[in-house]
C-alpha cells in the first residue's frame, strides 16, 4: 500500500502545497521563500526518508511566522493522511542526537493524540534573518495537524543554528523509526485500543 499524500492549504496569509511519501529515500524539493527554514526542512525529509514536496508562497512582508506555521499545519495533515489508520507501524521512536558542541533529545509516539513538549531555548532572537521563536511553531504545528505526542528536548549546546538543526534532525530520525513498517506486528494497530486514529 502506498503511503503518500497530497495536501493543499490556502487563507489570505499563505498558499501551501505539500505532497509527501513516508516510504521515500529523502529527497526533497522545497520552496517557501525563507532561505533558512528550507534548509531546515531539507534536513527533514532527508534524515526522516520521506520524500517531501513543498512549496510555499506567504506573506513574508509581514513575516516569516505564517509561511512556517502554515507549512508546519500541512506537512502534518500530509504525514497524518499518508499514514492512514496507521497500521503496522512501530509506533514509538526515542534518539539523542549530536552535532558538533550540540546535543538535542527527540522521542515520539505516532498516538494519534497531538502534544508537544519543547524544552529547547536559543540565546539570540534570531538566526541570520529567522525568528528563533519559529522552530517551536513549525514543530507545534506539525505535532498537532500529524496527530502525534513530540517531546524536544535540547540537552545542551552553545551556536544556535546548531541547536535548530539537531531539532530538525532528531526528529526526523524519530519519525523514520515510528513510521516504519514493523514486520512483527503483522499488519496490526500497535494500540490495546486498536486505533491510533
Amino acid at each position: 500500500m502506498s503511503r503518500t499524500a497530497s495536501v493543499s492549504r490556502k487563507t489570505n496569509e499563505t498558499s501551501v502545497a505539500v505532497t509527501v511519501n513516508i516510504d521515500g529515500t529523502g529527497t526533497s524539493t522545497i520552496s517557501t521563500g525563507v532561505g533558512f527554514f528550507d534548509h531546515m526542512l531539507d534536513q527533514l525529509s532527508r534524515h526522516s526518508l520521506i520524500d517531501m514536496d513543498i512549496k510555499t508562497e506567504g506573506d513574508l512582508h509581514v513575516d516569516d511566522h505564517h509561511t512556517v506555521e502554515d507549512t508546519g499545519i500541512a506537512i502534518g495533515q500530509a504525514i497524518a493522511k499518508a499514514l492512514g489508520d496507521r497500521r503496522g507501524i512501530t509506533r514509538y521512536a526515542s534518539l539523542d542526537l549530536a552535532m558538533d558542541e550540540t546535543m538535542t533529545r527527540a522521542a515520539v509516539d505516532v498516538s494519534g493524540r497531538p502534544f508537544l513538549v519543547w524544552n529547547v531555548n536559543f540565546s539570540a532572537p534570531k538566526i541570520g534573518s529567522f525568528d528563533t521563536e519559529l522552530v517551536r511553531e513549525f514543530f507545534n504545528a506539525l505535532a498537532q495537524h500529524a496527530g502525534i505526542t513530540l517531546h524536544i528536548q535540547n540537552i545542551y549546546g552553545a551556536n544556535n543554528h546548531h541547536i535548530s538543526e539537531t531539532c530538525f534532525k532528531a526528529v526526523a530520525r524519530v519519525l523514520r523509526t515510528a513510521t516504519e513498517i514493523d514486520p512483527r506486528q503483522a499488519g496490526r494497530v500497535p494500540s490495546t485500543k486498536g486505533s491510533l486514529a
